[in-house]
């Protein structure tokens, strides 16, 4: 009798209790580690090295309801959604635009030099200024101002 009262309390206690979700993949922090020169910035212009200086080795953290970090990162309110892109339609269309201008210039291949493998790639949207692309679980890029910016997870 004592097992059976013990066995229903606990089956009782599951329901009872709400299960913890995990945490998106996204969730935590994210540590600016390399910046290079993006594939559409003019070749015969240097971009700015300020902001890139400004941004190397700071975190952004991606919390439940708030991104905090360096700005133009930092977001009061975000409103996160992640979805699969082509290759075509990461860093702003940035690539399909550059094979409007240059047939040459592929988007599968201008993701390939970036470290961004398979037909699609995973991105968060962030609803704020800045869509995040992941190269995986622990690496990602973001396109600000002819430069990507590599973070990787704490």
């Amino acid at each position: 009798m004592k097992i059976t009262g013990i066995v229903c309390f606990l089956a009782w206690l599951g329901m009872a209790l709400p299960a913890a979700a995990a945490d998106p993949f996204y969730v935590g922090s994210w540590t600016f580690t390399t910046a290079t020169v993006a594939p559409w910035a003019d070749p015969h212009r240097k971009p700015d090295d300020i902001e890139r200086t400004r941004l190397m080795g700071k975190a952004v953290v991606f919390k439940a309801k708030e991104i905090s970090g360096p700005r133009p990162f930092a977001c009061a309110k975000p409103q996160y959604k992640v979805a699969d892109y082509t290759p075509d339609m990461i860093f702003q269309g940035a690539f399909d635009e550059m094979q409007r201008a240059d047939k040459k210039a592929v988007p599968k291949a201008l993701a390939a030099s970036l470290g961004f493998t398979g037909a699609t790639i995973r991105t968060l949207e962030t609803g704020c200024e800045i869509d995040v692309h992941f190269v995986d679980d622990t690496t990602a890029e973001v396109g600000l101002n002819n430069y990507v910016y590599t973070l990787k997870k704490l």
